[in-house]
Formats: structure tokens, C-alpha cells, sequence
């Protein structure tokens, strides 16, 4: 790959990551609930999930989902139900406080294997993501150029562009929390009635 390429990529993939999506969200609902260090893990999760969606589309997984019906289906139901589930969670919290990360559901809530897993799902449960991958990066691969070589180059740039942008949100959310021990329980609202919505929009998308 030429420099000039993977500048167009970085572009792109810059411009990809600005794009509002559950990730960002999820950052920002964290980093407001449980603090900057704990949401480092939510944010690695979901860097893990695009990276493995990156990999799948790079093998070609991507053009499967956009060819058949029934198993874009099924993906696409099972994210927007834990977009949806997700987004019930964080409506039924109580409000976060300013000087304490609050949990969702309990202590167990903020354990950062829990807040890895929901980065990584969020990330990976949305079908459409899989199918633009595998729209987007054919326009930049090499043809004959191996696998791993193209999954560090396409999946690294990628990856270490979303991880600083959820970083920033996250340390972001920080800011506010001082109005969130006001406002903390319409956050709330908000915050998990915008999951929800993301997931219902989910239900309506098509190949």
C-alpha cells in the first residue's frame, strides 16, 4: 500500500469513527457512570469488535451477509435486541453521582470484564457494520497482498483511530459530572432512550 492510499484510508476511516454510532455512546454513558480508567475497558472491547468485524469482512464474511437474507436477519435481531436490552439497562439506573461511578445494576455492574464485553458486543452486533466494512475496504485493498499484512494495516489504523476518538468522549463525560448529580436521572433517560431507538432503527434495516 502506498502512502498516499493509506492517507485516504486514515481519512476515511477518520470520518468513519466521527459518525455517531452505539460505540460513542456507550463511552460517553460510561465515562459519565463509572469514570475515564474504568471506560479504558468499554472502549478496548469494542476496538477488539471492530477489529474482528474488519477481519470476517476481509475474509469475505461481509459479502455473505449482504447476499443472504436469513442470516442478515438473524444478526441483525440479535443486536438490535441488546441495543434495545442495553438501552433498558441505563433508563432503570439510578442517576450517577459526582463524586462516585454509580452502577447500572450493582457493584458487579462496573467490573471491567463486564464494560470489555458490552465495548465488544456493541461493536460486533450490528450486521450493518460487517456489511459496510465489506463495502468500504475493497476500494483500498491490494490485490494479492496477504491477509495479515492487509488486517494490520486496514484493522490497526482503524482500530487505534476509534480508541482515541471513545477516549476522548469518555474523558468528555467526565466534565459534566457534576451536572449529572442534578440532571443524572434524565441523562439516564436519555442516554437509554437513545439505545433503544438505535436498536429499533436496527429492526428496519435491510441489506
Amino acid at each position: 500500500m502506498t502512502l498516499e492510499l493509506w492517507l485516504l484510508y486514515l481519512a476515511a476511516a477518520i470520518g468513519l469513527s466521527l459518525t455517531p454510532g452505539p460505540n460513542g455512546l456507550l463511552s460517553v454513558t460510561h465515562g459519565a457512570c463509572y469514570g475515564f480508567r474504568r471506560t479504558v475497558f468499554t472502549v478496548l472491547g469494542g476496538a477488539l469488535g471492530f477489529l474482528i468485524l474488519i477481519g470476517v469482512s476481509l475474509a469475505g464474511l461481509g459479502a455473505l451477509l449482504a447476499a443472504s437474507g436469513s442470516a442478515f436477519e438473524i444478526a441483525k435481531w440479535i443486536g438490535a435486541l441488546y441495543l434495545i436490552y442495553l438501552g433498558l439497562r441505563v433508563w432503570r439506573a439510578p442517576p450517577p453521582l459526582a463524586d462516585t461511578a454509580v452502577s447500572m445494576s450493582g457493584a458487579s455492574a462496573s467490573r471491567p470484564a463486564r464494560l470489555f464485553f458490552q465495548g465488544f458486543w456493541v461493536a460486533v452486533s450490528n450486521p450493518k457494520g460487517l456489511v459496510f466494512f465489506a463495502a468500504f475496504l475493497p476500494q483500498f485493498m491490494v490485490p494479492g497482498a496477504f491477509f495479515l499484512v492487509q488486517l494490520a494495516i486496514f484493522g490497526g489504523t482503524f482500530v487505534l483511530v476509534e480508541i482515541a476518538y471513545e477516549l476522548l468522549l469518555a474523558r468528555l463525560a467526565q466534565r459534566v459530572a457534576p451536572w449529572l448529580s442534578k440532571y443524572g436521572r434524565q441523562f439516564n433517560r436519555v442516554t437509554g432512550g437513545a439505545f433503544i431507538c438505535l436498536g429499533a432503527v436496527l429492526t428496519t434495516a435491510s441489506r
